[in-house]
This record gives structure tokens, C-alpha cells and sequence, in this order.
């Protein structure tokens, strides 16, 4: 590729705008090696749930409950307490440590979840095993009708606060589109130190199967369809926010990548392309940005946030007209 893709996400210096983003190829070496080969700028591992976390954390206590209650003539044997460095914490940290020397560009750690729990002492970990960021992957579904929207809120910039106190790297979050005032939202958590902002997560919402009476998990891989969405706040938030822009869901051509940068992102992230054409798929769709570049005559950066929302407009205004322009269109096209 003659076109200089190189980019700056989370601060970290990057030799292209796609990043894969926590998906199942991470999950072995020759993954994370072929995703690197392939030409990304920064690979996001799996996830670690806090639930994973909560439930090793549980179990150490149980451990040391039972020694504690042990007489107190054997205590002079000082008996070692299993602890639970050979569990699913400890299995991610040595994955996510050889991944980093095995590769030479950005590695970024991902936690999900959903309170303000253990999260601090798992993410300084993570720092020391050498990742170059953490995404918090914030994954709330506030069921309970007594929650509020503010409650809601409020816990998302009372984790990013608490993360971004706990560590020394960069700290990016991975949200729901689903706020009453989604940019406000944004805006809180990158006045809360949020060094990168995700848009956006996609809820795996179940489905139901008529026939076996059950409620079937809902997971699929994105589509175009699934862009419409963070590409909108993406073009309104461009040049409005501190923190780095990373789009996600809805990538499958180049052209779905060009669209993201066009609309302001910094990085566009991609998990479903790679899961449904290898490893190697990313290498063409950077092709194809590079492609699109040189026959346009522009730059990367002269490209990112050319559709943008511009700075001098109302972002709501602009939206409302969009909306009327898109209604008039479709009664020509569909009306009587």
C-alpha cells in the first residue's frame, strides 16, 4: 500500500485505522499472530467478565474460610491455601502477556461488565501484564424497573473514574447507544478521563421458539445494517469530544471502513469481517481504504470527519433535517 495509513488512537501510535476488536480469533497465539500479519493497527482481546472475576474471587474466599476454621494446635503447620492462579484470571493474563511479545503492534486488554466492582485491581494487572490500553466494555442491562436513568449514568462515569485512578495506560469504553441523551452521556465520560469511546455495543437481545416453548440466545454476526446507528453519532460527535473515536459493528466491505473514517472515526474496528473471512480479510479491506485514498487524491487525515457534522451546525437541528429529508424522500419514492 503506497498510502500512509498510519493513525493515533488512545494516544498509541498506529500503522492503520482498523483494529480488531474482542472477538473469538484472540483466543490462541496464531490468531493474534495472524490478525498482526494481516496489517491492523492494534488487536482488542476477548473479553474478561466480571462475572469470572466475582466467582474466582468467591471461591478464594471459601478457601481461606475453611483453613481459618481449622484448629488452632494444626496452625503451626501453616498450611497453604489453594488460591486460584491457575483460573480463568490467571489463564487471560499469561494469554494477554504472550500476545504482547508476540506481536509488535498495541495490544489492549478488554474487561465487560456491569458494576463497579472488582474491576480495578483486575485492570492494573492487566497493565502489568503489558497491555497497551484497557476497553471497558460496559454491558448493562438495567432490567429492574426501579432503576433510573440516572443510576444508569451515573455507574457508567463512577467505573470510567474508578479505571482511569487504577491505571497508567490509556483507558477506552465500550457503551450502548441506548441513553435518553446518548451524546450527553459520551460527554460525561470523556470529561471522566475516558481516553477512547466505543459506539457502540450491541445488545444480544434473545428470540423465542414457538414450537419448543424456549427462549433461544440471541448471538449473530453484525451486518451493514448495524452501522446506520454508530455512524450518526460518530458524524455528530467528530471534533466535539477529547477522547478517540472507534466505531464498531456493521463492517464487512472497505467501503463500510471509508464510511466510519469519512463520519470522524480515529479507528474502525472490526470482529464479525475477520470471523467470516479469516484473519487475512483484514489486509483487504485496508487495501481497499488505501485504493479509495490514492484514487481520490487525499490523505487519511484528510479524509477522517470530511462528512462530519460540521462544527458551525446544531447537531440537533442537522438531525431533525435529515430526518424531514429522509421522510420526504421516502414519500416520493414509496407514496402514491
Amino acid at each position: 500500500m503506497s498510502v500512509d495509513l498510519s493513525t493515533k488512537y488512545l494516544g498509541l501510535d498506529l500503522r492503520s485505522p482498523l483494529v480488531a476488536s474482542a472477538g473469538p480469533i484472540q483466543q490462541n497465539l496464531d490468531g493474534v499472530r495472524a490478525l498482526a500479519d494481516s496489517g491492523v493497527g492494534a488487536i482488542v482481546m476477548y473479553s474478561l467478565f466480571e462475572e469470572q472475576v466475582r466467582h474466582e474471587e468467591a471461591r478464594q474466599a471459601e478457601l481461606e474460610l475453611e483453613y481459618m476454621d481449622s484448629f488452632a494446635e494444626s496452625l503451626s503447620f501453616f498450611p497453604t491455601v489453594q488460591s486460584n492462579e491457575g483460573g480463568i484470571t490467571a489463564e487471560y493474563l499469561a494469554h494477554l502477556e504472550a500476545s504482547v511479545k508476540a506481536v509488535d503492534i498495541p495490544v489492549i486488554a478488554s474487561l465487560n461488565g456491569a458494576t463497579n466492582g472488582g474491576w480495578v485491581e483486575t485492570a492494573h494487572r492487566m497493565q502489568d501484564a503489558g497491555a497497551a490500553g484497557i476497553e471497558c466494555n460496559i454491558y448493562m442491562v438495567p432490567g429492574d424497573v426501579a432503576t433510573t436513568g440516572a443510576e444508569v449514568e451515573d455507574r457508567h462515569v463512577e467505573i470510567v473514574s474508578a479505571m482511569r485512578e487504577a491505571v497508567d495506560i490509556p483507558v477506552s469504553v465500550k457503551l450502548s447507544p441506548f441513553f435518553s441523551a446518548p451524546g450527553n452521556m459520551i460527554a460525561r465520560l470523556d470529561s471522566a478521563g475516558a481516553d477512547g469511546l466505543v459506539l457502540f455495543n450491541r445488545f444480544l437481545q434473545p428470540d423465542i421458539d414457538p414450537e419448543k416453548l424456549e427462549v433461544v440466545p440471541g448471538v449473530w454476526l453484525s451486518t451493514p445494517t448495524d452501522a446506520r446507528v454508530p455512524l450518526t453519532w460518530i458524524a455528530t460527535l467528530s471534533g466535539r469530544v477529547k477522547a478517540s473515536l472507534a466505531a464498531t459493528s456493521g463492517v464487512e466491505t472497505a467501503d463500510d471502513v471509508l464510511k466510519y473514517l469519512l463520519a470522524g472515526a480515529d479507528v474502525v474496528m472490526t470482529t464479525s469481517a475477520v470471523v467470516r473471512h479469516g484473519a487475512s480479510y483484514a489486509a483487504s479491506l485496508l487495501s481497499g481504504v488505501s485504493e479509495w485514498l490514492e484514487r481520490k487524491g487525499l490523505t487519511l487525515e484528510q479524509a477522517r470527519g470530511l462528512l462530519a457534522v460540521p462544527s458551525d451546525a446544531s447537531s440537533s437541528e442537522y438531525e431533525r433535517n435529515g430526518y424531514v429529508a429522509a421522510l420526504e424522500k421516502a414519500k416520493a419514492t414509496y407514496g402514491a
